[in-house]
């Protein structure tokens, strides 16, 4: 997959949990730049791109997550 198809997927998964699809998701997307990111919904949001990416991440990796270009650096990571 490429970075740009990781995007893409991060971004319709992003739209779905928030259920808004005029969310414009970039690398630089943090939770404070989407109405109702809480801690909840991190950890729902956490949990779906898992399912879609048949993916696992680990504890410290979803700690150490900055914005929505690290996340797809870790999906890149175990899905190539």
């Amino acid at each position: 997959m490429t970075r740009e198809e990781v995007l893409e997927k991060v971004t319709e998964v992003i739209q779905d949990v928030f259920d808004d699809d005029t969310i414009v998701v970039t690398d630089e997307t943090v939770a404070s730049d989407v109405k109702g990111w809480d801690s909840l919904m991190h950890i729902t949001l956490i949990g779906t791109i898992e399912d879609e990416f048949d993916i696992r991440f680990a504890l410290k990796d979803v700690v150490e997550m900055k914005n929505v270009g690290h996340m797809i650096d870790l999906i890149l990571s175990q899905v190539n």
